[in-house]
């Protein structure tokens, strides 16, 4: 990937309201540091820090964490020159008065950002970069953009540091494992970040069967409670069903952002969920089964499928990630096949390399916000 162009240094306001699980948060984090290593100031305004804790527990130079509290409080700050709206997150009217008046007194054009949530759906494309008026309320008159991450050139891309890929080439796994207490294996190394998988016991029942050992590390928090409940049940209805050892387990403690992706860069396959996660794993270029976050209304099935077709999954892994979500009909289908198996792990693999590959030709998220407000502003 190549580096990107010298821009100029402006003050970034990025707005994230924590709703659940940590991805929110996790995401707007990324975003900060990525601008930061490219010349920019920023702020994060969120109003749950406590995750940065162990997230991000050094911090990163030139970005500020400030607590969005209500009623605001401004902190004794004035806007910066860009606002970022992270997933509809409503920005506190009295902070855009204060960002309208800036703007009407310099007669700089507004720099309002409507960072959305990622999808390989078609709408996205079609979306990316259109101008919103604001019709009412303090910030009436100024425009904001919808900004869509995405795994296509037309589309924001996607979140990567410019060392990212040196980091990963150069990062000694068996090192970093040493280091955590987990012990060497000859078998298969499987992450597991999850939430309460409809395949998990599957899952558990397959790898417990299967010829080549596996150690299975599981993330702190819903999967570990998950795995838990799954062994609880299958302890109690077949206490055998583990007896030659052959699954092991490993739960892991609470891994900053950077040890995430060790984490990932270790393992042969790793299942994740959410957003962020499926990025790192995708930049991880191993194989992966991604868990969507799901829906009332199941529109997650139609954002999943259509990550599956950008994917060109080959149908092993477009039914392992059917079988993982619960989608109708996938377990009725063929309930004895494994989730995973050594020749689909090597089709797996041809296809995840091929996927980042692809993204490296792309230019990724910051990189694009950055070009865009260069452009606007």
């Amino acid at each position: 990937m190549n580096l990107p162009p010298v821009h100029p240094k402006l003050h970034w306001d990025i707005f994230c309201r924590v709703i659940d699980n940590f991805g929110d948060i996790g995401v707007c984090w990324r975003l900060c540091v990525n601008l930061a290593q490219r010349g920019q100031t920023v702020r994060l305004w969120v109003d749950d820090a406590s995750a940065l804790a162990w997230m991000a527990p050094n911090g990163a130079p030139d970005v500020t964490v400030l607590t969005w509290t209500t009623p605001f409080t401004n902190h004794d700050q004035t806007p910066g020159d860009v606002l970022v709206e992270a997933f509809g997150c409503e920005i506190d009217h009295k902070f855009i008065a204060a960002y309208a008046d800036k703007i009407r007194a310099t007669g700089q054009n507004s720099s309002w950002i409507n960072l959305e949530y990622l999808s390989a759906e078609a709408y996205v494309a079609r979306c990316h970069t259109l101008p919103s008026l604001v019709m009412y309320g303090p910030g009436k008159g100024l425009a904001k953009h919808f900004f869509y991450p995405g795994f296509t050139p037309d589309t924001g891309g996607l979140l990567c540091e410019a060392n990212l890929l040196q980091r990963q080439a150069s990062f000694d796994s068996h090192a970093w494992l040493a280091e955590r207490g987990i012990p060497g294996t000859s078998g298969r190394l499987v992450s597991l970040f999850c939430y309460e998988p409809a395949g998990l016991p599957n899952l558990l029942q397959q790898l417990a069967d299967d010829a080549t050992p596996t150690r299975l590390l599981v993330t702190p928090g819903r999967a570990a409670a998950a795995v838990r409940q799954a062994i609880d049940a299958k302890n109690s209805l077949q206490p055998l069903w583990n007896q030659g050892g052959k699954l092991t387990f490993f739960y892991l403690p609470i891994l900053s952002q950077p040890d995430y992706d060790h984490l990932l860069w270790s393992c042969d396959i790793n299942f994740v969920r959410g957003e962020d996660s499926l990025v790192r794993a995708l930049w991880a270029g191993k194989p992966l089964i991604w868990q969507i976050y799901p829906q009332d209304d199941d529109a997650h099935h139609n954002k999943l499928n259509a990550f599956l077709d950008w994917l060109q999954a080959p149908p092993s892994l477009r039914r392992a990630h059917q079988v993982w979500n619960g989608l109708p009909g996938a377990q009725d289908n063929n309930t004895t096949a494994p989730l995973i198996s050594a020749q689909d792990m090597r089709t797996w693999q041809d296809t995840c390399q091929h996927a980042r590959q692809t993204l490296q030709l792309q230019n990724d998220l910051a990189s694009q916000l950055l070009d865009f407000i260069a452009k606007t502003h």
